[in-house]
Formats: structure tokens, sequence, C-alpha cells
């Protein structure tokens, strides 16, 4: 429930303050005088778009300030804990906007964002404007009236969990078969390529070790050729080592060479041939050691060639070759097991589809059932609100599958045909919007609003002039029909009718003011005679007769 609402300079409001009770709240004033400023600024409090117009001219800010008690409001309270707040009986949502057009919010002096404070606006305050009839035209709105007649939040609540589940079991169905049709597309083609990666038989990092073999060999041919012509070199004509043993030997035998100075020739003659025989084994050894096939050469050339061509034909590097080998082999085995899978996936489909239609079709048996009531308390709203000849009917009508949602399997629709005579058999029901009229659609609202808010804690109510273009004793009926809906919630009337302003618990008159040469939008509660004046007023227009006062005390009188 609203109890207070603070406005400070937006449009024509310079500052007020206005406190607010329970029951029936009637606003009233001139045409122009700035009622509809009063909604836009308790819309932008509420979360509404902000627009830096709706700043007072020569302003740097606006700024709306309200205050509810939501004591029994359950739902407000989910919000605030799912906005992390502290929930609380009171609270207080400030919002700001600067002539820049930024926008703060605040709850509880807590910064939120707007689609927070729009999300507990929802929940705090519905506002239905003479226009404002969508939710009668809507058959999901038709749907959300009738479970909340019928007090179905938690019922629906399992309806929905069980839709879900039913639904990712069908979107893996769809996921798996996807899969397989493409898997299948692919069979030929992953057979032919298992055939040749079989015969390939690649291996992780066989190009790699055929690279360096292939070029260590090829070292090795070049090596080989290298140490037999140095060996060649050694063995040149007698040999260097012969050579050598030949000269030692020569010097060894003569009687001349017999002198001391000699011997160390001849040591180092001896110590040659050894260095020289050991060099020339060391080339041999290596030549040995250096292996060179031509055979073998060939055979690794081959091989990479058929890796790379491989490599090239599935446009990847070969090293990947033996991945790709096990991947082919992984979906071709995956196709033989899909269907397996498959078949899994559609039991339990099946099981979830039965377990939503169990909940669902009970879910739809109390509908009907609680439709039958609905018409019973619609229609005893619609004769106080002059349309006896009305009859309202609540057609639940089951969908085919393709229509099943979250909600069940039923589509509910709001229909009625007008002037229909007592007893009256065969009754032509249509939907509302092609039988009703404006005014009668306002009426409709009413009636729905005053039966679904029987006996349940409701959120602050707006009606915005839904009194358009009746007068008379339908107004009468407005009136007392909106007095009713104040006894269970609070409820504000914008209205420019005295039948239905004289029913109210509380009198707000906007009214129009000069104020240093500025014009301003002033709220002020009235007191018992003012009421007596301003209904006059209503009555008589701008000259105010002694008639039109005693009307207006007796329209008092009747609504006390």
């Amino acid at each position: 429930m609203l109890t207070q609402l603070s406005i400070k300079n937006i449009v024509l409001i310079e500052s007020c303050a206005i406190s607010l009770g329970h029951g029936l709240c009637v606003l009233s004033g001139e045409t122009g005088a700035g009622k509809s400023i009063l909604l836009d600024a308790l819309g932008l409090v509420l979360g509404a778009r902000a627009d830096s117009g709706l700043i007072r001219s020569g302003e740097a800010q606006g700024s709306v300030t309200a205050e509810f008690d939501i004591s029994g409001n359950e739902p407000a309270k989910h919000i605030l804990r799912e906005l992390e707040l502290e929930a609380s009986d009171s609270i207080i949502i400030r919002r700001s906007v600067t002539s820049d057009g930024k926008t703060r919010c605040f709850i509880n002096d807590q910064a939120v964002s707007v689609s927070g404070l729009k999300k507990l606006g929802e929940s705090l305050v519905e506002i239905h404007g003479q226009h404002d009839q969508r939710s009668l035209m809507d058959a999901s709105a038709h749907r959300t009236m009738l479970d909340y007649y019928a007090g179905l939040a938690a019922e629906q609540s399992k309806v929905a969990q069980k839709y879900r589940a039913w639904k990712v079991a069908r979107d893996d169905i769809a996921k798996l078969q996807e899969i397989i049709e493409t898997t299948s597309r692919e069979k030929d083609y992953l057979e032919h390529m298992r055939s040749e990666l079989k015969l390939l038989a690649p291996e992780l990092g066989e190009e790699d070790e055929l690279t360096s073999k292939r070029t260590t060999m090829m070292q090795s041919e070049k090596l080989f050729e290298v140490l037999n012509e140095s060996i060649a070199e050694l063995n040149a004509g007698k040999g260097v080592i012969a050579a050598l043993r030949s000269a030692q030997r020569t010097l060894m035998r003569s009687t001349l060479t017999t002198a001391d100075i000699y011997q160390p020739i001849i040591d180092t003659l001896d110590r040659a041939a050894i260095d020289a025989e050991e060099a020339s084994y060391a080339l041999e050894k290596a030549g040995q050691a250096a292996v060179y096939d031509p055979v073998k050469l060939e055979e690794i050339e081959e091989r990479l060639f058929a890796l790379k061509a491989a490599g090239r034909k599935y446009n990847m590097p070969a090293d990947e070759l033996a991945s790709l080998k096990v991947e082919v082999e992984d979906k071709l085995t995956l196709l033989d097991t899909q269907h397996q899978q498959m078949k899994k996936l559609r039991e339990q489909e099946q099981e979830a589809k039965k377990d939503f239609l169990s909940l669902a079709e009970k879910l739809s048996e109390v509908r009907n059932k609680t439709s039958k009531k609905l018409e019973k308390s619609i229609e005893s709203e619609l004769a106080p609100l002059k349309m006896e000849g009305t009859k309202f009917q609540v057609r639940v009508e089951k969908q085919d599958e393709s229509s099943w949602s979250e909600y069940g399997i039923d589509g509910v629709y709001f229909e009625c045909a007008t002037n229909v005579s007592k007893g009256a058999k065969n009754i032509a029901y249509a939907s509302l919007n092609k039988i009703a009229s404006g005014g009668e659609l306002s009426r409709f609202m009413l009636a729905m609003k005053v039966a679904l808010a029987a006996g349940k804690q409701s959120a602050t109510l707006i009606f915005d002039e839904i009194d358009t273009g009746t007068g008379g004793a339908v107004a009468a009926a407005i009136g007392a029909r909106l007095a009713k809906l104040g006894q269970s919630a609070q409820v504000l009337v914008v209205t420019h009718l005295p039948q239905v302003a004289a029913r109210g618990s509380q009198h707000l008159l906007v009214s129009k003011q000069e104020k240093a040469k500025k014009i301003t939008t002033a709220v002020k509660t009235l007191s018992q005679k003012e009421r007596e004046e301003e209904l006059a007023r209503m009555l008589a227009g701008a000259t105010i007769t002694p008639e039109a006062r005693k009307a207006a005390q007796k329209l008092l009188e009747q609504a006390a």
C-alpha cells in the first residue's frame, strides 16, 4: 500500500507531499490541472522510463519519493530478496532525474538498477488507464487471471518445471538427431577415409622421425665419400705407413747412423708410423659407422611423400593424420551406437512428457471447475454496473501439443454476450473486443478486479478515468464497485464524475496556481466541507449553485 508520495520539481509541481490511506482515494480537478502529472511521477518512482522533459522548467533536477507498506505483500518481499536487499514491512523508494537525462534509483537508501526498480514496482502498483484494457484482449492474461483467482501459483510452477524438463529432453533428441543425420551423410566418405588411413597407418610423430633419419642418412653418404678419399690418400703409392717404416728400417740397418744424433729421428719415424696406423684405423672405423643404405633411403622418401600427400588431401599437417584416423574410427563407432542412445533419449522424453501431462491435466481440471465460479463472480459484479443483459464466459480449451507451454495445455479465453434476455439458451459468445464497447470494457476490467481482489492481498490499484463516457446510474454503480474494491485493496481513481468521487474515503484535489508569476500544480487533501464544494463544482461547472451544493451533500450522504 502506498502511504506517502513526495514530488519535487516534476513538470508543474514545485513541491508536494501526499499522505494516503487504505480504501478508495479519489483524485479530481479541472481538465489540465495536472492529474496526469501525479501518475507520471508515480510511474517514475516505479521504474518507468525517465525523461529530462519531466523536470520543472529552470530546475537542474527533479525527484520523487514513495513509501509503501508491504507487510502483506509477499511477492514484493521476494523481489527485495532477489535484489539482495533486506526485506522489511516498509520500504522507501527514491528516484531522481537530472536535466541531462541521468537517473538514480534507491530502495531504502540502497542504490538499485532501473530494471530492478521496475520489477519491484510491478508488484506494488497496477495502473489501469481509460484506454488500457490490453489484458482483457490478451488470452495469456486471461489464463493468468484465472490462475490467480484459483490460487494456482504453486501448481502452475510445478507444471512449468515439468515442462522445462520435457523441453530439455526434446532438445537433446533434436541435437542427437542432427548429429546422426550429419554423420550418416558422411558415412560413405568416412568409410573411404578409414580405408585409406588404415592402409597408410600413420603414427604420431612419424614424419619428424623419418625426416631425421633421412637427414642423417644423406649426411652419412657424404661423410662416407670423405672418409674413403682420406683413406685413399693415406694408401697412395706404397702408403704413408709403409714409407715411414721403410725409412725407419733403412736408418736402423746403416752403420753410418749409429751415432746418438740419429736415434731421436728413428724414434720419431716410429711414432709417426704408429700415429698413421691409428689414424687409418680410426678412418676405417668411422667409415663403418657411417651407415648409408640407398634402398632404405628410398623407402624413407617414399613414406614421407605418402604422408605429405595425405596431409594435403585432408588439409592438415601430416603429424595429425594419426589423430584423424582415431577421429574417423570414433565417428563410425558413434554412428553405430547413436541409435541405441536415441532409443534411450526417446524413452526419457516420453517419461518427461508423461510427468508434465499428469500435472498439466490436473491443473486443467481445476481451471475448468474454477472458471464456472469466476463466471458467476464476474456476472454478479456486472449487474450492479448496469450490464444486467451481459453474460460472461470463461472458455478453457485444451490446445494442440504444438501450443503446450510451461503454463500447461490450456488456452483460456474470456468471452461475453450482450443484450441477452433472461432464460435465453444457445447464447452466442464472442471475444470481448468484438462485442464490448470501450465503456463496457472498462466496467469488465473493474468487475474483474473486484472479483480477483476478493479475499486476496492486492497491490495498489490505480484507475485513470476508467469512467470516461459514462454518467448517471452507471457512474454511481462504478463508484459503488470501486468503493467495494477499496475494502480489500488500496484504490486510487482519477475521475471527473461526482458520483464516483463521492464514494472516496479520501479526496485529493489537483489544481493550478500562480506563484511568483509561475504556474504550479498543487495537491490538497480535502476536508468534508471542501469535498462538498468540489462535488458541487463537478456537478455544476464554473458557477456553483445552491442546488449543486445540495446535490453534492446528498451524494455524500448516500455514499456514507
